[in-house]
């Protein structure tokens, strides 16, 4: 068994550490912030606790296999809970849309309450489409170590599966094919943005988000996704896995085009026989790796021809409940506020690099009395799609944030939601913060956009062309968002079992 060297304990590289770590390998992580799970966290301030990352697991399945083979139980290590519904969709012209969690049949008869019944049958025949999709992409694609284009053309039914999946076709013209309603478009759209993406370039493909939604369920964690981070430090330290915080990584040691270690900013060098990097895959290739390493040339190609992620705008607002009479507002767990102009948002972040005056907003409410200290209180995280932090050729964050946030809030006021009223705590996130806090390039939230159809094959790919040097997270195969970051842990461990010559059991998901 190999000594593994990981750089960051994001979720991707903690995950990575637990299996590694439960086939034997002597595992160390070095990580460059104060605590673990990367982008994963939930973070107290004052009374109120807001996961400032992901705020939604689906697919919870990857990470039940994950404990299952370490040893534990998922269910027993952190606590499981459906979010019903799973989101509300609120329309500029007061139409609102509510999407039971995991029940097809529930979505579309809320539909057709909402829309009426062809709504409804067209949504269904998408999700029919999304699930053959999912069908076909799954196996060959998102469990399997990235293939090469001509292996993927050489495997069986691979004619068929590419009629299937019709990645030439952006979701915005496969979706226009099956309905028209203007409605069900826009909640569609917003799937590209799961990934970083703009509707209008992103391959059909991303569909499948919407069916997984539907089919495997949403789904909170008690005390806030950030749970997930410390069940799985805590999985780590139990196998027997070293954890260095504060210890940021300078270089990655490569000779003769193989990776045998890493040297940390304080000057120190650890040498390993594998080593694991779970950080943005430009900062692997374009900063750890020396410039005159000719085996990282195609990574550093694919790098530059991939079009980034876009950013996020948050805010984290405490609300005080007893500070108001009368109504208050009831928020779902997951809400979305559409504007009127949604083609807007993505010429503002794509093309004109500004943020966006109308933007669609997101709002996770957790009813969870576990994330404030008060019953009154409420702890709501607010999420708006933002270009990059680009300050030489794009929008630079750090001039004047304080006014955005302030125009949120408005909006936040002019949808009836009362917030100035009853705000006790405001805190808002840039892009460049999350450039600043978790090494992210212009805090692009997934790494590269899903934008082109050949996008996916310009991810980093697991198994660097650098020997022994494996890559793992959001930026890596298959892509961003917390189930794939746990598959692309298990294709990065049974690609290191194999180099060993060791195997371990193959895909359990269901």
């Amino acid at each position: 068994m190999s000594n593994v060297v990981i750089i960051g304990a994001g979720i991707g590289g903690l995950a990575t550490a637990a299996r590694l770590a439960k086939n034997g390998h002597d595992v160390s992580i070095y990580e460059a912030s104060d605590q673990v799970g990367g982008k994963c966290r939930t973070e107290w301030i004052g009374d109120y606790a807001f996961d400032t990352g992901p705020s939604l697991l689906t697919l919870p399945a990857v990470f039940r296999d994950l404990f299952i083979r370490t040893g534990k139980r998922f269910e027993l290590e952190v606590g499981l809970e459906p979010v019903n519904p799973a989101f509300a969709y609120h329309f500029a012209d007061g139409m609102k849309i509510e999407f039971p969690n995991l029940s097809l049949p529930e979505i579309c008869n809320s539909i057709e309450r909402a829309l009426g019944k062809s709504a409804a049958d067209e949504w269904h025949l998408l999700m029919q489409k999304a699930e053959r999709m999912w069908d076909a992409s799954r196996g060959s694609f998102i469990e399997a170590e990235l293939p090469s284009i001509l292996e993927l053309i050489r495997k069986k039914g691979f004619l068929s599966d590419l009629r299937t999946i019709a990645p030439w076709k952006s979701l915005r013209s496969y979706t226009a094919a099956t309905t028209s309603n203007p409605y069900l478009q826009k909640i569609v759209d917003r799937y590209a943005t799961y990934s970083g993406s703009d509707p209008r370039k992103v391959p059909a493909v991303l569909l499948t988000i919407a069916f997984v939604e539907s089919t495997f369920g949403a789904w909170h964690l008690k005390g806030g996704l950030g749970t997930l981070s410390t069940a799985l430090e805590k999985r780590c330290l139990d196998l027997g896995v070293k954890i260095f915080l504060n210890s940021p990584v300078k270089s990655i040691l490569v000779k003769e085009g193989t990776a045998y270690g890493i040297v940390l900013v304080s000057g120190e060098t650890v040498e390993s026989q594998k080593v694991v990097a779970n950080a943005d895959a430009e900062l692997v290739y374009n900063t750890l790796i020396s410039p005159d390493v000719k085996s990282a040339r195609k990574e550093r190609r694919k790098l530059r021809r991939s079009e980034k992620s876009l950013a996020g705008f948050s805010l984290l607002l405490g609300l005080d409940n007893s500070k108001i009479s009368g109504e208050i507002p009831q928020l779902q767990h997951h809400n979305v506020y559409f504007p009127k102009d949604y083609d807007q948002e993505f010429d503002s972040i794509f093309t004109e690099n500004s943020p966006v005056e109308d933007p669609t907003i997101y709002i996770c409410a957790p009813a969870d009395d576990s994330m404030v200290k008060h019953s009154h209180q409420e702890a709501w995280f607010v999420l708006v799609n933002a270009p990059r932090h680009d300050p030489n050729s794009g929008y630079d964050w750090n001039k004047n944030p304080e006014t955005y946030a302030r125009k949120i809030i408005q909006k936040l006021d002019q949808l009836g939601l009362r917030v100035s009223e009853r705000l006790e705590v405001m805190e808002f996130r840039t892009p460049a913060d999350l450039e600043r806090n978790v090494l992210a390039p212009g805090g692009s939230i997934y790494g590269t956009s899903s934008n082109g159809a050949q996008s996916a094959f310009l991810r980093a790919s697991n198994r660097s062309p650098i020997k022994n040097l494996f890559c793992v997270g959001g930026s890596a195969h298959p892509g961003g968002g917390l189930p794939l970051v746990g598959m692309s842990a298990e294709l990065v461990a049974e690609a290191i079992g194999r180099a060993d010559g060791a195997t371990s059991g193959g895909h359990t998901h269901h």
